[in-house]
């Protein structure tokens, strides 16, 4: 079936971007996905611009979609206190239905080979790579990155500690039509969760949230939640009440875990989600995941860039590059999950940033990074 020197397991938007970026230096590159394109996915759908310089580089330069500006953020605890900033950077909004499409596309236009179906298990023997797909037999190359997201059964068959431990949390997301700021990203924190609001391509609407089965249990239907405990915010519910659906049902993710994650699992080097997931309270995961392909790129590069490369040191440098770009944002991320989904610690800490605006500035750079630099396509 052809040499190939990358296989990427997962195409979302670390294994998309990565793809594009290895096949602009002349690697063969297959990524095996298994789904079909474009479709809908459980995600906040804001992007940092500090991946544009990045994107750009790669041929990838998202503003062809017609996304939203994002240049505002509003912040509002459970009684309906809101605080509002101007994002450092700035940022954009767009659809992962459109995104991953349009970086989908790129990539074929590169050479990189696409095989739909799913990957079952991954056997590494005598410095080289063997993967089991499902119904196109044995894919082998020797080098694989892991790009399949948040939890999969492949996550159980690599014996990942994380699949082992029980999440607390439920994601939920919906398209609307509705009315709010264009330029604006909202937070908005109820009653065992917080929610995220902004408008993507095409004036539609994203709300996606967070949400503890704790609070969720007692009702029978997400759509009972939404009246009963988000609505609680008035803002949320003023938001809800305003906006048409255009999904049948809200799209849903379980057992969503937020646990350390290892960065390279059976010398198979993990992006994006698979690596470590923020919480979307940061609201930055899709800026995260796509930087995540820019150091995952840059070190499989260099790996065959040295004749008889060292795999070790590509993957003691991926880590530790990694974990540069994004322990610090993990634990930020982290510390602001706990003090929201607390009632009176969120209310305590509402109150201090309104006496001290110039903090909430410094918590968003905590969570966000510089702008990349370009694209190094060498090989």
């Amino acid at each position: 079936m052809g040499s190939r020197d990358v296989i990427i397991i997962g195409g979302g938007l670390s294994g998309l971007t990565s793809a594009i970026h290895l096949s602009k230096a002349g690697l063969h590159v297959t990524v095996i996905e298994k789904n079909t394109y474009p479709l809908h996915k459980v995600c906040g759908e804001y992007v940092s611009n500090e991946v544009l310089p990045y994107l750009a580089s790669l041929g990838a330069d998202p503003a062809v979609l017609g996304p939203s500006r994002i240049s505002r953020l509003i912040i509002s605890d459970h009684y309906g206190k809101t605080l509002e900033t101007d994002l450092p950077l700035g940022g954009f909004g767009i659809s992962r239905y459109a995104f991953d499409q349009f970086l989908m596309q790129q990539m074929l236009q590169n050479g990189v080979e696409l095989i739909t179906d799913t990957v079952t298990n991954v056997f590494f023997e005598n410095d080289r790579f063997f993967i089991d797909t499902n119904e196109q037999g044995v894919f082998s190359a020797p080098v694989v990155l892991g790009a399949y997201g948040k939890r999969a059964a492949l996550d159980l068959k690599l014996g990942r500690p994380f699949m082992n431990e029980k999440s607390p949390w439920l994601a939920v997301k919906g398209h609307y039509r509705g009315e709010f700021p264009a330029d604006t990203v909202g937070l908005y924190n109820f009653d065992g969760g917080y929610c995220g609001v902004s408008k993507v391509e095409d004036d539609i609407l994203n709300i996606c949230y967070l949400v503890s089965y704790e609070s969720f249990k007692g009702y029978k239907h997400i759509e009972a939640h939404q009246e009963q405990v988000l609505a609680r915010n008035t803002h949320l519910k003023e938001i809800f009440e305003r906006s048409t659906p255009l999904f049948d049902k809200p799209l849903t993710i379980s057992q969503v875990s937020f646990s350390e994650k290892e960065k390279v699992v059976n010398h198979i080097l993990m992006t994006g989600d698979t690596a470590g997931l923020i919480h979307p309270l940061c609201g930055n995961g899709m800026a995260m995941a796509i930087q995540s392909a820019q150091i995952a790129a840059e070190n499989v590069l260099a790996y065959f860039n040295v004749t008889a490369g060292n795999r070790l040191t590509m993957e003691q440098h991926y880590t530790k590059a990694w974990n540069k770009m994004f322990s610090g944002r993990m634990r930020t991320g982290r510390l602001l999950s706990r003090l929201f989904s607390n009632e009176k610690l969120s209310a305590t800490m509402m109150k201090g940033l309104i006496i001290f605006p110039g903090l909430l500035p410094g918590i968003i750079r905590h969570t966000h990074g510089k702008p990349l630099k370009g694209a190094e396509v060498c090989v």
